[in-house]
């Protein structure tokens, strides 16, 4: 890192250059952070709400079938 002459020499464009790779990649790390958070509450809550459905409604079926057949 250099001197704050450095930084004033090019007029500014370096270091608002800096910036504008800090704020993409700030937003690339939140919009990274967001679907990892979504996908990890899918799998951990969605899901299994899901089969749970799946498993209820195949035991209701089951239970139909087997009050026709007797």
């Amino acid at each position: 890192m250099g001197s704050l002459a450095d930084w004033e020499d090019k007029g500014g464009r370096l270091m608002a250059k800096g910036f504008a790779k800090g704020l993409v990649t700030g937003v690339a790390g939140t919009v990274a952070a967001v679907a990892g958070a979504v996908y990890a509450i899918k799998k951990k809550v969605i899901e299994p709400e899901e089969q749970k459905a799946a498993f209820i409604e195949e035991n209701r079926k089951k239970a139909a079938r087997r009050r026709v057949s007797h």
